[in-house]
């Protein structure tokens, strides 16, 4: 692809695109693009690039963000995409939709009033993800489980139809992977996923300011959610699991919500020896969410799995119908066990 956005066959090896993809996607003249609830860069990145490179006029294509969506770090991200949010009436027009990083129905972040409803009514979903324990819910899917992410799978898909990247949707892309990544230090950053984000900051992508909007720039309730998350670590197994816990009081008197919840988990992770980290969030009063992260041969998607979650087989959650601490009680058992049954080598061998 050309400094101007125009395609090249260079930058698609490694992922290919399938032809019933590209068939279904552009047959769409109305699609809702649609991603995960609590969406991180990712899943932002690749639906707004998505939206903003539909063939047709802009904003033909819409993006399901229901109020509440948007963290207050990656709001910048909505703003500089200039997409057009689908109202419920989107919703009944649409003749298809795309839904990226989401590995189950359930969690397509289409609005409480929505999720009650056969949303989809029948119609055409392309669901496109990178997730292990994606559940094929889409009439035609997508899942690449080696991808970085799903913004590099985005990236590949508008090369492969032949649509113009701009400096904004270069900006959006190449925030996804950086972020699912963890700035290219995880071992899903391989070279399809290099050679995307070099592409990407070829064609404009703002390396400079996506670090310091994303990895440098706490607003003050951030910082001081940060501070909570660190006096609430704790550590157990030994050392190789640490933990820390967020109440619903400890989120509203940040001057935070549920959607600002996420990046925390690196800081119980950032423990020297920890193989299993957990962060439980009561976000929303009487449901804990648990993000989990496995380091070294510890994988956490079965234990995930176990409580209904799912996701990656080091980076996986759950949400559970429970205060912050019964969900402490039922989780910190399990997690011990998990990271017993990798120490003697039964990895594999459990109920999922």
């Amino acid at each position: 692809m050309s400094r101007d956005g125009s395609f090249s066959a260079a930058g698609t090896a490694g992922i290919e695109v399938r032809s019933e993809i590209l068939q279904a996607i552009t047959a769409f003249r109305l699609p809702v693009i649609i991603a995960h609830v609590v969406p991180d860069a990712d899943a932002l990145g690749s639906m707004f690039a998505i939206a903003r490179t539909w063939p047709g006029p802009v904003g033909t294509a819409k993006v399901s963000l229901p109020a509440g969506s948007l963290s207050q770090r990656l709001a910048f991200l909505f703003e500089r995409a200039q997409v057009t949010v689908a109202s419920t009436e989107d919703f009944d027009r649409a003749d298809g939709f795309v839904v990226f990083d989401t590995a189950k129905k359930p969690r397509c972040n289409v609005g409480p009033t929505l999720k009650e409803t056969d949303w989809s009514a029948n119609r055409p979903l392309i669901n496109i993800d990178h997730h292990a324990t994606n559940t094929r819910f889409g009439t035609v899917n997508w899942v690449v489980e080696d991808a970085s992410s799903a913004s590099e799978l985005a990236f590949h898909l508008i090369v492969a139809a032949r649509r113009k990247i701009d400096s904004v949707t270069a900006s959006l892309l190449y925030a996804g992977i950086q972020t699912d990544t963890l700035g290219f230090s995880l071992a899903s950053s391989r070279p399809s996923a290099l050679r995307a984000a070099a592409e990407l900051i070829e064609l404009g992508a703002d390396v400079g300011e996506l670090g310091e909007r994303l990895w440098r720039s706490h607003t003050q309730g951030e910082f001081e959610l940060l501070r909570v998350v660190y006096a609430n670590t704790r550590t157990a197994a030994g050392g190789r699991l640490a933990y820390s816990f967020l109440s619903y009081e400890d989120i509203q008197n940040a001057g935070c919500t549920a959607a600002d919840i996420d990046d925390q988990i690196s800081v119980p992770r950032s423990l020297s020896g920890v193989q299993l980290a957990i962060l439980f969030s009561e976000g929303n009063r009487g449901k804990t969410r648990i993000n989990f992260r496995g380091s070294g041969p510890v994988e956490v998607v079965e234990l995930a799995a176990n409580f209904k979650g799912g996701g990656h087989l080091q980076a996986a959650g759950a949400i559970l119908d429970c205060g912050l601490h019964e969900a402490i009680r039922r989780v910190l058992p399990a997690a011990e066990e998990q990271l017993l049954r990798f120490a003697f080598g039964f990895a594999g061998d459990g109920a999922t």
